[in-house]
């Protein structure tokens, strides 16, 4: 491959992301619930098990047995035999994760202004895709360190479900924290990951759980191009969703790195065209520039990875731009090459 230009290590202007075109969604109804799962689950009484399992599923009767069965791994039939290996493994949990939960409660104590930017997303939602069924509730939950899922945008500890926003605290804990510096902590999630572990990125996990459900992903056999632009249009669609929300953080970049790559656009373009990559359906050169990674090696240490849905983001601007009265729903079912020719993307130098 041709050599480029490596990025720009000065610090550049940020590129606003505001949406000056964004609705008035004031008036759209969106009623969901605030539950702490976490809360009643690590108040259980570890010294009858079963009975207390048992309890907490009456409460919680469909979000518990995705708790148990999917985030920690066990068997809820298995809890409730008294004194079970599987109690014994749920009684090691809370006592083990207790203080994850009392530092949760520290730092996210005021849960607020994460609702609110959620119920505004669900608005947004909801005036685009009037026909979709919002969840229920927001439920916030303490997973294993290890309790990650992996979406069409990268590594998140959140998830969704018929009827929840589930929100794994364990993965919103800041940067710092000493879980994500540990040993462990660092083969799980280095930090061109952990680093986007914090309250800010709730709203925004959720929304991508929620485009996610939307538009599941389906890039199999399809050219470098054609995964860009799929992957341009879950980013566009989070824009509308969260039309005040950081650009950075919709692609889980820091605010340099945002800088940079909007600095380094037509190079970043050229770097494809030249080296005739865009019509390349080799996995292991797609996973150079689609999906999370510390960095894209061509361009220098300084780079941040995932460069071709940064361009898929960019090429279906341009194709919105050209065709504005394109709804939402009419976006998605678009041929991605279509979106690519008739865009004539090209940025300038």
């Amino acid at each position: 491959m041709n050599k480029v230009l490596i990025f720009i290590c000065n610090v550049f202007l940020l590129i606003s992301c505001t949406n000056k075109n964004k609705p008035d969604v004031s008036h759209i109804k969106v009623n969901i619930e605030m539950r702490s799962f976490e809360k009643d689950f690590f108040a259980i009484d570890t010294t009858d098990i079963a009975n207390s399992v048992h309890s907490l599923l009456q409460q919680y009767p469909r979000f518990m047995p995705v708790y148990i069965e999917n985030i920690l791994g066990l068997k809820i039939d298995s809890l409730s035999v008294p004194k079970s290996s599987q109690g014994i493994a749920l009684r090691w949990f809370i006592r083990d994760y207790l203080p994850i939960k009392d530092s949760a409660d520290k730092i996210l104590q005021d849960f607020g202004d994460e609702k609110n930017d959620i119920t505004r997303g669900l608005q947004f939602v909801k005036y685009y895709f009037p026909a979709y069924h919002l969840p229920k509730y927001i439920t916030t939950f303490i997973g294993p360190a290890d309790a990650s899922f992996q979406t069409s945008f990268g590594t998140q500890g959140d998830i969704i479900t018929t009827e929840d926003l589930g929100i794994g605290l364990q993965l919103h804990l800041g940067k710092d924290f000493f879980l994500y510096q540990s040993a462990e902590g660092q083969e799980l999630y280095p930090d061109y990951i952990s680093q986007n572990f914090d309250p800010a990125h709730i709203p925004v996990n959720c929304m991508k759980n929620i485009v996610d459900d939307l538009y599941p992903e389906n890039t199999t056999a399809k050219a470098l191009i054609e995964q860009m632009v799929e992957q341009g249009k879950r980013l566009y669609l989070l824009t509308k969703f969260l039309p005040d929300a950081d650009e950075h953080l919709l692609l889980n970049y820091n605010e340099k790195q945002l800088s940079d790559s909007y600095h380094n656009e037509a190079v970043i373009w050229d770097f494809f065209l030249n080296n005739e990559l865009l019509n390349s359906s080799e996995q292991n050169i797609i996973k150079n520039y689609i999906g999370e990674s510390p960095k894209t090696p061509e361009f220098g240490n300084d780079s941040p990875g995932n460069l071709g849905s940064f361009t898929g983001l960019q090429i279906v601007k341009k194709y919105m731009e050209k065709y504005p009265d394109t709804a939402l729903q009419q976006l998605l079912k678009i041929d991605p090459r279509k979106i690519y020719t008739e865009s004539k993307y090209k940025p300038r130098a």
